[in-house]
């Protein structure tokens, strides 16, 4: 009997996670990948810092997720413990910071994909860079050499698309699959993790690049508020904070047509404090009582900037606004510098193991599907997860065929 073979496409984290499991069952392995080399969106989150993962409580950590039922399964199995295990077998020691994150002790990238890559070669997997996948008939594919531009179809067992969603597309995920499936089967994409735009007076442009230090953020409810800092940018704010309510946003969109966010620029002191401490100055200028009262300079520009300048010398106005501050925003920064994506194939187009209702013979994981998460560890543990789901359920599928 001749050896199955398996085309992946795509070679991030997710594709390269599915190419492990075939390989582990002795499939020939195809790699194919348009870019020059594998992975370029993981070496670039680990530039400054890889975080992998979280070691938080697994149901915490599950309820991150916009589709956590979904995800669920698969996360649970292949959670920031089995990561960690999975990293130690290459070689590449690990360890939770102070926040719960999870890094490697070298903390780049770089040296993880380099020892991945080099086992996935020595059990056979075959990497075909500079391949772009133009077209998808079954399990056939068509391919083009981005350097000389030679197109050729070649037929395999069974195909993984780990093409990525439509973010950072100089990296390779140019969102060409969506042509391939039905509309009905895809959501389309939004940014996630991405700034939001506000358009500023002149009077801002000194902030710029100013955090807004220890501040409490939320959409609809306080309750879901967010503690942290946040950046004044020229196009607006930026900040893991603003990512974690990315998602309300959307949904607050949808409900009421507009992005509002609420702020409480000093969060450990209470209403009361405040307005003691602004009528207990206030023969006094606005900006130092502002500043006897605990705002730095960024905060005050941004109170400023927001609240109508004839409520400026009322101490009940301004103490409301600091603790309840609205900013209305535009929307998010263009979907190509979002971090990730939200939207993708819908869970009802595919079967658990991954597998195309459509097209039995293609597998799906990554980006590519419709999950959402902040940053924190949740996207690359719910590629890693989905690309080992993928494989398995290729295994599954060729075996009983």
């Amino acid at each position: 009997m001749s050896q199955q073979s398996v085309a992946i496409v795509g070679a991030g984290p997710a594709g390269l996670m599915a190419a492990e499991v075939l390989s582990q069952h002795g499939y020939a392995v195809h790699v194919f990948e348009q870019m020059p080399s594998a992975a370029r969106k993981f070496l670039m989150a680990g530039k400054t810092g890889l975080n992998i993962s979280h070691a938080e409580p697994i149901e915490q950590f599950i309820g991150r997720y916009d589709a956590a039922d979904w995800l669920a399964p698969w996360v649970k199995k292949y959670d920031a413990n089995w990561i960690q295990t999975w990293m130690d077998g290459l070689g590449i020691s690990s360890y939770v910071g102070s926040s719960g994150r999870i890094f490697p002790v070298e903390m780049k990238a770089a040296p993880l994909l380099r020892a991945w890559l080099q086992r996935l070669q020595q059990h056979g997997v075959q990497f075909y860079y500079r391949h772009r996948c133009i077209d998808l008939s079954g399990n056939t594919l068509t391919l083009q050499t981005t350097r000389d531009e030679q197109i050729k179809q070649q037929s395999f067992d069974a195909v993984v698309l780990a093409c990525g969603a439509i973010s950072w597309q100089k990296l390779g995920s140019d969102g060409r699959w969506l042509q391939w499936l039905d509309a009905k089967q895809v959501t389309p994409f939004q940014a996630s993790n991405a700034g939001v735009v506000r358009t500023w007076s002149d009077y801002m442009q000194p902030m710029f690049g100013q955090p807004l230090k220890g501040i409490r953020a939320w959409v609809s409810a306080t309750e879901n508020a967010v503690t942290g800092d946040i950046v004044i940018t020229q196009y607006g704010l930026e900040s893991g904070v603003i990512y974690r309510l990315n998602r309300e946003l959307r949904a607050q969109a949808v409900s009421s047509n507009k992005y509002t966010l609420s702020l409480d620029l000093l969060p450990n002191i209470s209403y009361e404090q405040l307005l003691h401490g602004l009528k207990q100055h206030k023969k006094q200028s606005l900006s130092n009582r502002l500043r006897k009262i605990g705002l730095d300079t960024a905060k005050s520009a941004l109170l400023r900037e927001v609240v109508d300048r004839a409520y400026w010398h009322d101490a009940e106005k301004v103490a409301t606004y600091i603790k309840h501050l609205r900013i209305d925003l535009l929307g998010f920064r263009p979907i190509d510098e979002a971090i990730s994506c939200a939207g993708g194939i819908k869970q009802t187009a595919l079967t658990v193991d991954l597998q195309l209702k459509s097209q039995p013979r293609v597998f799906c994981c990554g980006e590519m599907l419709d999950w959402d998460a902040p940053t924190g560890g949740y996207l690359l543990t719910a590629c890693l997860a989905s690309g080992r789901v993928a494989g398995h359920g290729v295994h599954g599928f060729l075996s009983d065929n």
